[in-house]
């Protein structure tokens, strides 16, 4: 595992008038390696997505990128430095098909002209370079495409544009048993081309599936971040819904000090 994060945030503050969102966090990504990040509803999950992404901004706290401290004002900010988020919702166009989809926004020309043959080459490499199967055509529209095949066209899309970190919504919150395992595999397969991806998901089984490490905040302040493989299901549930794990002995009130917890340390 990398010993440096590519995306690392601290003491992140986000109120929206008197109400504080977003206590103190802390949440380190590393290259190689799927980040999940858990919390029940209202835990500050989707309002920490967008102020990585730029949506939001910050009040208080850092951002770093490889190391560098940086400042998102925008999601423009986000894209440039190589932050790419799937929304829950996918944002395709059924009218158009997967390349147009892929393109949506930022579209090559020649000239006046879009260039067509060169948006299709890339789409291709980015598909196959995923080992994706289950599409027929670059050409299908994608009012025809199954749930997994949209979210597989979705990913795509995130890592079309030479990204670094790809968080992504609930990517198999409305999907069958078998486009699920396609899903999570080209999540592990994201991580295992080099790239920081973080799975915000509420399936305990997806996390521990396919997650190295796992985020828990409770209440907008991060609980613990923990190795995957060092923790069990019913712990992350404690942690999701008190704050704390007893058997970690990781107390709500230190938010800020997300911990790799190694078996043998837990008090």
């Amino acid at each position: 595992m990398a010993a440096t994060p590519l995306l690392e945030l601290r003491g992140i503050d986000k109120s929206f008038g008197p109400v504080q969102v977003l206590h103190d966090v802390g949440l380190s990504v590393y290259p190689g390696e799927v980040t999940a990040l858990v919390g029940d509803n209202g835990a500050g999950k989707s309002t920490l997505v967008k102020c990585i992404s730029g949506i939001y901004p910050i009040d208080g706290g850092t951002v770093t990128f490889e190391g560098n401290e940086v400042a998102i004002h925008s999601p423009r900010d986000a894209s440039a430095l190589g932050i790419e988020v799937v929304y829950q919702d996918l944002a395709l166009c059924d009218n158009l098909d997967i390349v147009q989809n892929m393109f949506l926004g930022r579209e090559k020309t020649s000239g006046i002209v879009l260039d067509e043959a060169t948006m299709e080459e890339m789409a291709g490499e980015t598909l196959r370079s995923l080992s994706v199967r289950t599409v027929k055509s670059l050409r299908q529209l994608v009012a025809s495409l199954s749930g997994g095949q949209r979210q597989t066209v979705a990913i795509a899309k995130a890592v079309l544009w030479n990204s670094r970190v790809v968080i992504l919504d609930e990517p198999t919150a409305a999907l069958g048993v078998a486009q699920t395992a396609q899903v999570l595999e080209l999540v592990r397969r994201l991580a295992d081309n080099g790239l920081g991806v973080v799975l915000i998901s509420h399936n305990m089984n997806d996390v521990f599936a396919v997650s190295d490490r796992i985020a828990a905040l409770y209440l907008g302040r991060m609980a613990a971040q923990v190795k995957a493989s060092d923790v069990t299901h019913s712990q992350i549930v404690e942690l999701i819904t008190g704050g704390r794990s007893g058997n970690l002995g990781l107390p709500a009130e230190k938010p800020s000090e997300f911990i790799d917890i190694t078996p043998g340390e837990a008090q």
